[in-house]
């Protein structure tokens, strides 16, 4: 059977894309009243002009408390004008515009959110240098009032998709990880139990947009804690790509989800697992004050880890979950230049999702498309990463940082292009 190319329209749910490339969802850093800005709707035109078929906003959380700190939007009265300016900036570029809805958990700063962050268990929320708030069953009760009001407001803002963030032990991914998730009651304990409240978020988002919107999950294969599996013996401390398989097997059941975006690491353990290529310690440091900032070069060795990048490096845990599920997937992870695309399309993937790539060349897909030779500029040196604490954006394209293709940089194939 000849599979698609990555520039043919394609339906993904209720929805038709104009092309299988897919914005992930990577937090832009510009909106500083929780509000959207004139930014975040430039940032997300730019990409729309420049050829994905979805631009996915980051992040729309759906409680106050549910913020990784008091700059994020919040699904609220408030900012429904700005979404729905954004929603049509986007669409006047001829794309989709997808909301990730979400709660942050532990990964929230409280602090800065004046809100206990909430989680499955008492679990450390280093952001705010506390404890997490364990959910009662009352708690979960309102959480999921929260995401259905959300998923509403979403959709009448004019967003065409959903994507239910359950990876990088943000909430659902804590309930999901056994490492986080300490509970006895329904919610914790054996895989179904912990899978429980992602089951239920999905659910309730699904019966009130109904075919309004697109509706997938952001859904962990393994946090970057112990082995990743499959088949590897010994104590799992972490969510892996075994327990994921049966996971998604469980929402392919329920036939609530459009399709699932496979991802992986943990901004609460291990947040280099989901990026690949250099670990800008110092930069991430020189990001905070104070105490956070002593205790990031401290712990930096260690908390931001190095793997080496290569081109869809998710995709060998991704495969798992392929052969284990017959619903759409999005790849994810080091999809930067044709040869990659195409890659992922034969392998079985419906879509593929770009992120770090496009903050460097937002025209890339266009580009892409004219010339399938042309390969991404961005370097994987993650000196992004730290800028969602001010503005997100490739400090090499801004010009604060020299760019090494330009001097005397060899080009490897692994030095070609990033996440």
């Amino acid at each position: 059977m000849t599979t698609p190319d990555p520039f043919t329209p394609a339906q993904l749910g209720p929805l038709t894309l104009r092309n299988r490339l897919i914005k992930c969802a990577t937090f832009e850093g510009a909106t500083p009243d929780a509000l959207v800005t004139d930014d975040l709707i430039s940032f997300h035109r730019e990409v729309a002009t420049g050829g994905v078929a979805m631009s996915t906003v980051a992040y729309c959380a759906v409680s106050p408390e549910g913020r990784t700190d008091r700059h994020q939007i919040y699904l609220r009265e408030e900012a429904m004008p700005g979404l729905r300016q954004l929603t049509d900036a986007i669409h006047a570029e001829g794309a989709l515009a997808a909301a990730q809805l979400g709660h942050a958990g532990a990964v929230a700063n409280s602090v800065s959110n004046r809100k206990k962050a909430l989680g499955p268990s008492r679990i450390p929320a280093p952001m705010g240098m506390s404890l997490t708030h364990k959910m009662s069953s009352d708690d979960i009760t309102d959480l999921l009032v929260k995401f259905r009001r959300g998923a509403r407001m979403a959709v009448d803002a004019g967003f065409d998709g959903l994507e239910i963030h359950c990876g990088h032990n943000y909430l659902i991914s804590s309930f999901l990880s056994p490492a986080l998730n300490h509970r006895h009651d329904g919610y914790g304990g054996s895989l179904v139990n912990r899978a429980r409240l992602a089951r239920e978020v999905i659910g309730v988002v699904r019966e009130e947009v109904g075919d309004e919107a697109a509706v997938w999950a952001k859904l962990n294969m393994y946090d970057g804690v112990g082995t990743p599996g499959p088949g590897h013996g010994g104590r799992l401390t972490g969510f892996n790509v075994d327990e994921a398989c049966a996971v998604a097997q469980l929402l392919e059941s329920d036939g609530h989800l459009d399709a699932i975006e496979p991802t992986a690491g943990s901004s609460l353990l291990n947040p280099m697992y989901l990026f690949h290529g250099d670990a800008p310690r110092e930069e991430f440091a020189n990001a905070f004050r104070g105490s956070m900032r002593t205790g990031l070069k401290v712990a930096a060795p260690v908390f931001l880890k190095e793997y080496d990048y290569h081109p869809g490096y998710l995709l060998p845990l991704a495969r798992h979950l392929r052969a284990a599920v017959r619903m759409p997937l999005i790849l994810l992870g080091g999809i930067t230049d044709r040869a990659s695309m195409q890659t992922a399309l034969d392998e079985g993937f419906d879509f593929v999702a770009m992120g770090r790539a496009l903050l460097r060349e937002p025209d890339l897909p266009l580009r892409i498309q004219s010339d399938p030779t042309v390969t991404s500029r961005c370097v994987h040196c993650n000196l992004c990463m730290p800028t969602i604490y001010s503005r997100t954006r490739c400090p090499i394209r801004d010009g604060e940082v020299a760019d090494p293709l330009d001097h005397d940089f060899v080009n490897t194939p692994s030095d070609s292009s990033s996440a």
